[in-house]
């Protein structure tokens, strides 16, 4: 299976310690099964840093995420228990990570995660409303989460 990231960079090693803490499954390297979305994850980021758009290509073998050889949690969709997973991680105080996954699968949350979790914790909107308004407004879109290096070991760069 082929897995893409959308970046600003070319990365054929992937360093866990640049990831970036309070993202929906914990501070990882997140990647895509539709090339498409790390393009549009890709132009985002370049437009913001006036970069170019890299898309990362890495192959990884599939039977390591079902084989019981990575600790690996998937979110079949919109559930109680994704959202309140993703609360989590994104609340995280020291932002680390808080959870036994090597590798998480789930939908990603909607680009204004940050307003919804307020809300939340001011008690503006219930629980209920709250995984309502954390769906991705164009649709469901899943991710991957690589949490560890053992995980990270798995992924080869693709040429």
């Amino acid at each position: 299976m082929i897995l893409y990231h959308g970046s600003t960079t070319v990365i054929r090693a992937i360093d866990l310690s640049l990831s970036l803490p309070n993202k929906d499954f914990g501070r990882g390297f997140y990647l895509s099964e539709t090339e498409d979305r790390a393009r549009a994850l890709a132009l985002f980021k370049s437009s913001l840093l006036g970069l170019s758009p890299v898309v990362n290509a890495f192959d990884i073998d599939e039977a390591v995420l079902t084989d019981g050889t990575l600790r690996v949690k998937r979110f079949g969709g919109y559930t109680r228990d994704w959202a309140e997973f993703v609360l989590a991680n994104r609340t995280a105080e020291d932002g680390d990570i808080h959870h036994g996954y090597d590798v998480v699968y789930g939908p990603i949350a909607n680009d204004r995660v940050g307003l919804q979790i307020r809300r939340l914790l001011e008690k503006e909107t219930a629980f209920d409303t709250f995984l309502k308004k954390l769906q991705y407004i164009k649709g469901i879109t899943f991710q991957y989460y690589f949490g560890s290096q053992k995980a990270i070991a798995y992924l080869h760069y693709h040429e």
